[in-house]
Order: C-alpha cells, then sequence, then structure tokens
C-alpha cells in the first residue's frame, strides 16, 4: 500500500483529491456588547479591507463594500486573464445573480460561514485575520493584485492554506488591524455574521423624498412613449450607464445608477443583465430607472455627474427642439449595428450628439481613462504617461457641419466591439478594421482639404460655454491606472490631442459602451489596436494646426523607434493643408498652447497653468499662485521636475508611480502634496515590448497639492523642518547606505506599524478637500517591499 506523506498531501490535495485537515476553530473572546453590521462593522470594513476588496481586481473577487457583496464571497476565477481564448460569464454583483443561491451556482464561495460537525469558528474570514494576529507585520515582497492567492473554497482549505503560507493573513501584505477592530469582526463573524435588518436594509436602498421627486422628474422624461423621447433616453442611458448620478438640490448625499428595467416606473425594478448596454434587452419595453448606490464609495470607480434642473432643460434643448435628420424613428436592437452608434443615431444631428458629449467633456474622457476595468495596462498602454487634450468647437468640425459625411462613412466608422466578447482567435490580428478606418481617414482629409484648404485657426479650438466646462484637460498614466483632470497640469507635454466628434464617439463606444472586462483575449487586444489609430487621429488633429514644416519632424519624435512612420507614410498622414495660426515663435506646439490658455479660453473657464510644474515659453505667461503651500516649499519643488532626478531612478525599477507627501506643521497646518512619475516612452504603438521603449533617463516628476489617482503607491511623512533634507534626498539619490536610510525615514513602509494611521490621514484629506467626488484609495498596488 502506498503511503502519500502529510505534507504532500495538503500541498497538494486539489489536484489529487486528497482530504485537507479539519481546520482549527479560531479562538476569540467575543465582545460583550451587541455588534451591529451598519454601525459597527461596516465602518471597520470601509478602512482596512474595501482599500483592497471592491473592483473586478480585488482577490479573489471578493466584494466587501456591500453586505451582499460579503455574502456573495470569493471565487476562483480571476476577472483579469492575459490568456483567455474563451470569454468568461461576466459576475457584476448587483447586476448578474440576484440572490445567494445563484451566486454558488456560479461558483463563489461563503467566507463568512462557520462550517462543522459542531458550532466552531472556523469561517475563511476568521481564519485569515487569525493569521494576521500571530505574524502581525508583514515581510518580504507583495506584489500588486497577487495572482499566487489560494481563493479558499471553504474553511477546510483555508486551513490548510496557512498552514503552509502563514504569512498570508488579512489584511494581505499589511499591518494587523487594530485590536479593536479586530474584535468587533471576531464577534460579528462568531455570532453569525448577519448583515441589515430588513428596516436598515430598506432604508439603504429607498430613496430620500427629496430624491425621489427628482427621480420622478427624470424617469418621466427618460420613459416617454414617443419615437423622439425613447431614442433620447437610449441615447443617454448608453453614455451614462457608468456615471454615479446626483442630484445637487437633494440635500441626502446619495448618488444613483441608472439601469434598463423590464417593470415600469412604480414597480419594483428588474434590471436588465446584458454584457453591453446597447445589447438586446430581450424585452419589448425597456424603462429606464434610478437605482440607488448603496456600496462603499471607492475612488477608482467613483464618476460623478449632477442631474438638475438645468441639466433636464439642455437635454430638451439638444435632443428633443431641435429638428433631427429625419423623422423620429425606434430602432430596433438585435445585430452588430448596435455597435456602431453612426448608424443607431443617424436620425440624431451629430452637432447635437457632439454639444452633449462636450458638456460633459470630463466625464466621457474619465470613462475610458478610469472606466469599465480597474487593471487596464492593456487599454492604458496605448497613451502617453502625460498629455493634454482639448476639442475641436462644433462649428468647426467638418463632419458635423456636413452631416452626411458621417452617414456615407458608416461602414468604415464600425468598430472591432461589434463582434461581441468572443472575437476568434484567428482574426486577432486581422487588418480588416485597419483598413476601414484608413479609408475613413482618407475621406475626412479629403473633405477638409475640399471645405477648408486653408486650414483652420485658433477659433476651431472649443473654448467652453459654461464655467463648468472642461475644454482643456490633463490625463496622467499610472501604468496601469490613469486619471483624468480638469486644466494644464504639469508641464508642457510631448504629445497633445485635438479630439473631434466621430473620434469621441469612436473612442467611448469602443473602450467604454463595447469593452467587455470578461472578454476573450482577441477582444481585448483588437479594441487596444483600435485605439492606436484613435490616438494617432487625435494628435494628427493636433498637428494639423502647426505650420507644415514642423508636422513630420513633431510626429516622428513622438514615435521614436517605430519603422512604421518613415517619411513618406507620415507625409502623407499630414497631406498639404495649411494652417491659419500665424506663428511668431520656433517653438509652435509651445506659443500655440500658451496663446489658447491665455487668449482663447474665457477666464470664467478657471484654466491656467500649473503654477508649479509649467516652465513657460517666449511668450509672457501668467502664473497664478494657486499651490497650497508656501514659497519655500513652492521654489524648491519647481527644481526637481527637471527630466532625471535622481530619485526617479530608482523608482523606475519598482512600480511606484505616484507618491502621497504629508508636510507636518507647514505655516500652522498640515500640507497634502502628490508627486507623479511621468515615464518616457519612445513611443506607445505597440501592445509589447513596452519596458524596451522607456528611457529612465528623460522620466520627469510633478507635483501637485491634494490627491491626484486612485491607487498611492507610496506614502511620505515629513516634517517642516526636515523639508531641506527631504528635497535633498529627492534630487540626490544615489541609493547609497545614506540616501536609503532617508527615504526609509520619510518613506511609510507597508510593513510600519503606523501605516494605517498615515493612510487615514491621506483619505480624512481628501474627503475634506473635495466630499463630492472623494471616495477610498485603493490599496493593491502600494509599495511591495515590506522592510523588517
Amino acid at each position: 500500500m502506498i503511503r502519500i506523506p502529510i505534507l504532500f498531501c495538503v500541498l497538494t490535495f486539489v489536484s489529487l483529491g486528497c482530504a485537507p485537515p479539519p481546520a482549527p476553530p479560531v479562538v476569540i473572546e467575543p465582545l460583550a456588547r451587541e455588534v451591529s453590521f451598519l454601525d459597527d462593522v461596516k465602518p471597520v470594513l470601509d478602512r482596512r479591507c474595501v482599500v483592497c476588496h471592491s473592483c473586478y481586481n480585488a482577490g479573489c473577487q471578493l466584494k466587501l463594500s456591500s453586505y451582499e457583496g460579503i455574502d456573495r464571497g470569493s471565487s476562483k476565477e480571476a476577472v483579469y486573464s492575459s490568456s483567455r481564448l474563451e470569454p468568461q460569464a461576466p459576475s457584476r454583483l448587483f447586476m448578474d445573480a440576484s440572490n445567494t443561491g445563484e451566486w454558488r451556482e456560479r461558483g463563489f464561495h461563503s467566507v463568512i460561514e462557520n462550517r462543522a460537525a459542531s458550532p466552531a469558528n472556523n469561517a475563511i474570514m476568521l481564519q485569515m485575520l487569525e493569521a494576521k494576529k500571530q505574524r502581525p507585520r508583514p515581510a518580504g515582497e507583495y506584489r500588486a493584485e497577487a495572482s499566487d492567492l489560494t481563493c479558499p473554497a471553504d474553511p477546510e482549505e483555508a486551513g490548510s492554506f496557512l498552514a503552509t503560507f502563514p504569512d498570508r493573513g488579512m489584511p494581505f501584505g499589511f499591518p494587523e488591524i487594530g485590536h479593536g477592530e479586530r474584535a468587533i469582526l471576531e464577534t460579528w463573524l462568531s455570532r453569525g455574521a448577519s448583515g441589515p435588518s430588513a428596516e436598515e436594509q430598506a432604508q439603504l436602498v429607498t430613496p430620500s423624498q427629496s430624491d425621489a421627486s427628482q427621480i420622478a422628474k427624470w424617469e418621466a422624461f427618460l420613459n416617454r412613449d414617443d419615437a423622439k423621447h425613447a431614442m433620447t433616453g437610449r441615447y443617454l442611458y448608453e453614455h451614462f450607464f457608468l456615471a454615479h448620478l446626483r442630484f445637487p438640490r437633494s440635500d441626502s448625499g446619495a448618488y444613483f445608477e441608472l439601469v434598463r428595467s423590464s417593470t415600469p416606473v412604480g414597480e419594483p425594478l428588474s434590471v436588465i443583465a446584458t454584457v453591453r448596454p446597447y445589447d438586446d434587452p430581450g424585452v419589448d419595453r425597456v424603462f429606464y430607472r434610478f437605482r440607488k448606490i448603496h456600496s462603499t464609495i471607492v475612488h477608482k470607480t467613483h464618476m460623478v455627474v449632477d442631474f438638475d434642473d438645468e441639466t433636464l432643460a439642455r437635454f430638451k434643448q439638444l435632443f428633443i427642439d431641435s429638428e433631427w435628420m429625419s423623422p423620429p424613428t425606434r430602432v430596433a436592437y438585435g445585430d452588430e449595428s448596435g455597435a456602431n452608434p453612426f448608424v443607431v443615431y443617424a436620425q440624431i444631428p451629430p452637432r447635437v450628439r457632439y454639444e452633449f458629449l462636450l458638456d460633459h467633456s470630463e466625464y466621457f474622457i474619465r470613462t475610458f481613462i478610469r472606466g469599465p476595468v480597474c487593471k487596464g495596462q492593456v487599454a492604458l498602454n496605448v497613451i502617453h504617461d502625460h498629455f493634454w487634450v482639448m476639442f475641436q468647437d462644433p462649428a468647426s468640425d467638418e463632419a458635423v457641419l456636413h452631416p452626411d459625411f458621417l452617414i456615407e462613412q458608416a461602414g468604415n466608422l464600425r468598430l472591432p466591439t461589434e463582434e461581441g466578447s468572443d472575437d476568434k482567435i484567428r482574426e486577432t490580428f486581422s487588418n480588416k478594421y485597419r483598413e476601414r478606418y484608413a479609408a475613413f481617414y482618407a475621406a475626412k482629409r479629403d473633405l477638409y482639404e475640399r471645405t477648408v484648404p486653408g486650414g483652420q485657426g485658433i477659433e476651431a479650438i472649443w473654448r467652453g460655454r459654461r464655467p463648468s466646462d472642461a475644454p482643456l484637460l490633463s490625463v496622467y498614466r499610472h501604468f496601469d491606472s490613469a486619471s483624468v483632470h480638469k486644466g494644464a497640469l504639469g508641464d508642457l507635454p510631448r504629445t497633445l490631442w485635438v479630439i473631434d466628434y466621430s473620434q469621441f464617439e469612436r473612442i467611448y463606444y469602443a473602450l467604454v459602451a463595447g469593452f467587455d472586462v470578461f472578454g476573450n483575449l482577441s477582444h481585448q487586444v483588437n479594441v487596444r489596436r483600435y485605439m492606436d489609430y484613435l490616438r494617432m487621429e487625435g494628435e494628427l488633429n493636433f498637428v494639423h494646426f502647426m505650420p507644415p514644416k514642423d508636422r513630420v519632424p513633431m510626429i516622428q519624435s513622438w514615435y521614436l523607434g517605430d519603422g512604421a512612420l518613415e517619411d513618406t507614410k507620415t507625409a502623407e498622414l499630414l497631406d498639404v493643408r495649411g494652417t491659419k495660426v500665424a506663428f511668431t515663435t520656433d517653438d509652435p506646439k509651445r506659443e500655440f498652447v500658451e496663446r489658447i490658455i491665455n487668449e482663447h479660453l474665457p477666464k470664467s473657464v478657471g484654466i491656467a497653468f500649473d503654477p508649479v510644474n509649467y516652465h513657460p515659453g517666449g511668450i509672457e505667461t501668467p502664473m497664478p499662485a494657486t499651490f497650497e503651500t508656501g514659497e519655500q516649499v513652492l521654489d524648491g519643488l519647481r527644481a526637481l521636475t527637471a527630466p532625471g532626478t535622481a530619485l526617479i531612478r530608482h523608482l523606475t525599477s519598482t512600480d511606484v508611480n505616484i507618491l502621497y507627501v504629508r508636510f507636518r506643521h507647514y505655516e500652522g497646518s498640515d500640507r497634502f502634496v502628490s508627486i507623479v512619475i511621468n515615464r518616457w516612452h519612445d513611443n506607445v504603438n505597440s501592445l509589447f515590448f513596452e519596458k524596451d521603449r522607456l528611457d529612465p533617463s528623460k522620466d520627469t516628476m510633478d507635483f501637485h497639492s491634494g490627491p491626484i489617482g486612485s491607487y498611492p503607491n507610496y506614502f511620505l511623512d515629513v516634517e517642516a523642518e526636515d523639508i531641506p533634507d527631504f528635497f535633498d534626498m529627492l534630487e540626490n539619490f544615489d541609493a547609497s547606505p545614506q540616501y536609503i536610510a532617508k527615504l526609509e525615514k520619510y518613506g511609510v513602509n507597508r510593513s510600519d506599524f503606523d501605516f494605517w494611521e498615515t493612510y487615514d490621514w491621506f483619505q480624512a484629506k481628501t474627503f475634506e478637500v473635495d466630499p463630492i467626488h472623494a471616495g477610498l484609495f485603493d490599496l493593491n498596488r502600494y509599495f511591495p517591499r515590506a522592510v523588517e
């Protein structure tokens, strides 16, 4: 008889069928008092657990931002996979299953149930907390969103896992939570881990009276029976399905999401759970309804849009009061044309659609930068680390002024998302969409050469019409996440975009409405490849404002080492159209931007140059002193924005892209400054071998007051008296023992016992500065090294 060693059985019981040993019960001392989920447990989970367990990138898909997510539990199936040949069944909380039984059928396992013949405290969550209690301080390396977590399916498997890997307790890779916090969770788990009472749950999901009155007004508008309102509601839903909608005149502070329901207003919601917002709903009539968001708000998915009376009036003006291209008609769902907004919404004038997008430009750019994914390297390595975005004015967009052009070009405007989530692998590198794109771009070039052969002037750049408008946006890429900000943040970037209507709509439908995070490899790669063309189109739109002699060198300086952009091909893309901008300096890119910001944009939109990071060119450029710190710090930071600053070279070998700095006791208060690393890419024109196109000697860092991004990578804590020494570290860091000691003095390591206190300060400061747009940061990508 063959005897399998016990240790071998523990390590391989899943594959060999060995029964794992029973999980020992966790010994706890429950609190004498009652523990409420909403009053006691949820605040602890929010502060210490949701920061890593709230999105698709949460370990084991365990979302702890609501009781429904806790009850659903964990899954062994990862959402993010770079080799998935078949699409994965969606597992969207509140969408793809409606009760615990359905989630169990879909492979999710409880983390809060005690499972034993007699009562025992062996729930997975309890075991994970106990393991951290036994080993409270992490050691070694912890990689972002670690893929080697076992995701145990039951307490017995969890016990075996922790017996082999005792340092994998929760919070994974961070110090243990406080004794009082752990006591609350242990007491709650040992007593059955119940959720909100029926009365509390009703209060969580029911709108306030004030919100209900606003919802009634909006649902009446969106669900009117006539075709014009029906197509308007459909278009608005497809563009706002990711938004966190807010009613500014309400005092509730609640946010809502717009959903499709098979039930009309007045009846309980029955959400239609399609993969994409334009998919066939499978019912005769769709109703657009508002659902209250009761999960904890996390920053990475918190994209706010205000729905007030002015917004409603604007929608009526644009969509209802305008004359459409043809008599309004309902368009059927069901075929691949649903992925092509230029077909489905051809009856709505392009100018109406474009003005709508411009009214919400910051939100829509944010959706494809922060949108349906939480781990976006595949989507984001198509963009540079820092660039600015402007928009073509509707009165100068020739495709808008000649609306029949877009109808004629509808076939060439087809997107790879029309293939759905299961593109055939053999089509992964097909050129059919590239060829269609090239045909459209050639037709657009001919249109402009025919209608504006002399080119366009600065007046062709959209100026905005309200103080809240965002005619210029800054985009920062932080490796596999990114952020969007109104205004000109940072120094003059290498690349700039000018987005027109057709490009704006295609970006949205390719990367947001049509993108499926659960799709197969071919689907995701083809979307990424198509975005290459859209990025270049935005760059070319900008370059067309430049002197013709500077266009080819400028584009080629953005695509260093890219053999696909030889002189002749690039010249063909840039055509012979002139420009009506009269330049007076030998730096046309900077001159154009400075004229836009200083002269063209109205002061009311509040866009000015970055007072710390921007280095003015040859014309007089006002620099507003809006950075919230004194001149000593300001001057020190300005000196550190040059390429190749010493600390950047050290950080290049780590996963650090965003650092949050706390300057303590500076001029009577503590200040919050973000340091953003901008990594130089020779070009971003390929999905593969990104590291080969980096040049750390050209990396820069920007400094901003307050938070940038959703994923802080490192915290630094600096006393005012140490500011000169801190700046010396940034400028002269050489990895010597002296400077390593300085970095450890100011840096807050993930193993430091005061880590949570530091995190709490940054989080509280963020809510204090901007309570509407703030949300919990994500710590999945914090500096990986734990120093013992």
